[in-house]
C-alpha cells in the first residue's frame, strides 16, 4: 500500500484526484498548504478553500492537516515578484511557488514523515521512458494541460509524483465530482496571482511595498510620445497604458529600462527577434546546469497556455541556453518562463528556464 499525501486546495480538481487515490486502495493523507495570509479574491489560500479540502476528506474518510508555508512564500515568491518588478523583469510567480513551496518544501517534508509520494490534482501526465527516466506530459485536457508551470521538476520528485487527473478532461473531472456529491464540484477554477486582488491590482500591490517611478515613453529614434505612472508595472509587449496619443498603427512595448525611467514602444515587428536567451536552466533528466547539444531541435511555449513553436537550443559556453527561433518570433518578456518540450509530439517537457536580457545571465 502506498502512502501519499495528497495536496488539497479545496478546488474540485484536488478533491477528484484525492477521491481516485482512496478508490485504488492507497493510504491517503490530505494536506493543505497555507501560503498567502493577505487580502485574496482569486478563489486560493482563503478559510474558505480550507473548509472545502477538510469537508471533502471528512467525506472520503481520510485525514486532513493544514501546513503553513507562509514564512517560505513570502520568501521565495512575494519578495522576488516585487524585486523583479523593480528591476523591469515580469516575474511568474505560479511557476517560482510551484519550484520552491508546492514541489520544493512540500516535497522535502512528505520525505521526511516517510510518505511515499505525493499527489497533486495537475492537469498533466507522468510518463516512464525505456531507459528508466521519467518525464512530464501534457495532460489530457489541452484546454487546461499544467505541464508548463511544472517543467522545473527533477527525476527525484517526478519519481515520487502521482498526477491522478493526467488522463482526464475537467469535464470529466466534474461530472465526477457531481457522482460523488462533493460540495466542489461547480467551484470555480483559481484565476490569476492569488496575492492580487482585482480591487487594487499590481499596482496597488506593488506600490504599497515600493516606490513606483513615473517614467517615459520614447519611440525607436528616442523622441518623447508618452509617459507612464509607474515603470515598473510596464511589461514587453503592452499595447495599453502608454499616455500614447490615437493612431492607426499599434504600438507595442519593445524594452523596459528602469533604470533610466524609460519605456522604449515599436511596431509589431520591432518585437520579433531570432533568438532567447535563457537563465536558470533545469532539465529533466540531467543536473541543473547540463545542456543540450548546439542545434538540439525543441518545441518551446512561452506562456502556460500559448502555442508551442519550432526552436533549436544550445547552452554556450557560460551556461546560458539559447533558443533560435526557427521563424522570427516575438520577444518574450525578461522574467518569464520558456519551456522546451521534444521536437516531435511537443508532448513531454525537456526542461526550460528563464528568459533573461542579452547581457545578463
Amino acid at each position: 500500500m502506498t502512502q501519499v499525501m495528497m495536496a488539497m486546495s479545496g478546488g474540485v480538481d484536488s478533491s477528484v484526484a484525492a477521491a481516485m487515490l482512496v478508490e485504488q486502495g492507497h493510504e491517503v493523507v490530505g494536506v493543505t498548504l497555507k501560503l498567502w495570509g493577505g487580502d485574496s479574491d482569486s478563489g486560493c489560500c482563503s478559510v474558505s478553500d480550507v473548509d472545502d479540502a477538510r469537508w471533502v476528506a471528512d467525506q472520503l474518510g481520510i485525514e486532513h492537516h493544514v501546513f503553513n508555508m507562509g514564512a517560505d512564500f513570502d520568501t521565495h515568491v512575494v519578495d522576488p515578484y516585487v524585486e523583479n518588478h523593480a528591476a523591469g523583469l515580469t516575474p511568474n510567480p505560479c511557476v517560482e511557488c510551484n519550484r520552491h513551496v508546492k514541489f520544493g518544501k512540500l516535497h522535502d517534508r512528505a520525505k521526511a514523515l516517510g510518505f511515499d509520494a505525493v499527489a497533486t490534482g495537475h492537469h498533466a501526465r507522468l510518463e516512464t521512458l525505456a531507459d528508466g527516466t521519467f518525464r512530464l506530459g501534457r495532460g489530457a485536457d489541452t484546454a487546461k494541460d499544467q505541464s508548463y508551470v511544472l517543467y522545473m521538476l527533477g527525476q527525484e520528485q517526478l519519481g515520487r509524483l502521482m498526477l491522478p487527473l493526467g488522463g482526464m478532461t475537467k469535464d470529466e473531472v466534474r461530472a465526477q465530482a457531481h457522482n460523488l456529491t462533493m460540495r466542489t464540484a461547480d467551484k470555480p477554477d483559481s484565476q490569476d496571482v492569488c496575492f492580487i486582488t482585482s480591487v487594487g491590482g499590481r499596482q496597488k500591490f506593488i506600490g504599497e511595498r515600493l516606490p513606483l517611478t513615473p517614467g517615459i515613453v520614447v519611440d525607436t529614434d528616442g523622441n518623447q510620445v508618452g509617459e507612464v505612472e509607474a515603470v515598473e508595472l510596464v511589461t514587453i509587449g503592452q499595447r495599453r497604458g502608454l499616455g500614447l496619443a490615437g493612431g492607426s498603427d499599434p504600438r507595442f512595448v519593445t524594452d523596459v529600462n528602469p533604470t533610466e525611467a524609460r519605456v522604449t514602444i515599436g511596431k509589431p515587428k520591432d518585437l520579433l527577434v531570432e533568438s532567447t536567451p535563457l537563465g536558470q536552466l533545469v532539465w529533466a533528466d540531467q543536473p541543473v546546469g547540463s545542456g543540450a547539444d548546439a542545434g538540439t531541435a525543441v518545441m518551446v511555449q512561452v506562456s502556460a497556455h500559448g502555442t508551442p513553436a519550432a526552436a533549436t537550443f544550445h547552452v554556450d559556453d557560460q551556461g546560458l541556453g539559447h533558443v533560435r527561433w526557427a521563424e522570427p518570433h516575438r520577444r518574450v518578456a525578461p522574467g518569464q518562463s520558456v519551456v522546451l518540450y521534444d521536437a516531435e509530439t511537443a508532448d513531454l517537457v525537456q526542461g526550460g528556464g528563464i528568459v533573461v536580457r542579452d547581457a545578463e545571465k
